[in-house]
């Protein structure tokens, strides 16, 4: 097994999965009610409208561009003709895309939260803590793909990427991930960190599918009989005969 590195991306690393995956198992069986965004459209739709769609659909491109550049390894592109340059010009563009895409949606919806005094209300201190995580993870990983592109170049994909993937064979190889600059050592440290975070906070729910929703029952509603006039009949109890 490779010995860990000096600077603990070893444990860090299975200490952020452990209470990803613990932290997911408990809520269901323990706090099946937390497994929740806590919806505050009912209290402000407005700029809600704008910044969630504009932070997902930036958040989906920013996951699928660390899917295939982390978990792909560069051997699978280049079978199917894409080389190292196309790839990293095209990580380049629709990565700071994505990226300021997701970072705006954030910033409106931290300004929404803030200024829209119910919404400010039902803040917890985990949202908050959530949105430092969320903010620092987004800004660091900006500030490392302009760095990789406009300062000194690194490839990740020979040292994160073969590192990301060894977490998953409980082997890590820290020595790849030492060799990588400064400036990924921090943004991969506060990426787990916001991992560790996650079952706790309304982002828990990136994890639900609304299967059950497709096959639940359908909702029953009856009319009121409006012929009578409201309030003219005294109410009873139980069932009334709807029917000769």
């Amino acid at each position: 097994m490779s010995e860990v590195a000096a600077d603990g991306s070893a444990p860090a690393g299975g200490a952020a999965d452990a209470l990803l995956r613990l932290g997911d198992c408990s809520l269901d069986p323990y706090d099946r009610f937390g497994w929740t965004t806590r919806s505050s459209e009912l209290y402000e739709s407005r700029l809600l409208r704008i910044g969630s769609p504009v932070f997902h659909t930036g958040l989906f491109f920013v996951v699928a561009g660390h899917v295939i550049g982390l978990l792909i390894p560069e051997s699978w592109t280049a079978a199917v003709g894409v080389s190292e340059a196309t790839y990293h010009a095209l990580a380049l563009a629709l990565g700071v895309v994505a990226g300021v895409l997701t970072f705006g949606g954030l910033v409106l919806l931290i300004r929404r939260r803030r200024t829209t005094g119910p919404v400010f209300l039902a803040t917890t201190r985990n949202d908050k803590a959530m949105y430092v995580f969320l903010v620092t993870a987004l800004g660091t990983g900006l500030a490392t793909t302009l760095i990789n592109a406009f300062g000194a170049t690194h490839d990740y994909r020979t040292t994160g990427s073969p590192w990301l993937r060894s977490l998953f064979t409980f082997l890590p190889d820290t020595a790849l991930m030492a060799e990588a600059p400064t400036e990924y050592h921090i943004h991969v440290t506060v990426a787990l960190l916001l991992f560790a975070l996650l079952p706790f906070t309304r982002l828990v729910h990136a994890f639900t599918a609304p299967v059950a929703y497709l096959f639940r029952p359908y909702l029953v509603y009856r009319s009121r009989d409006v012929a009578r006039g409201a309030g003219t009949a005294r109410p009873r109890r139980g069932w009334e005969r709807t029917g000769s």
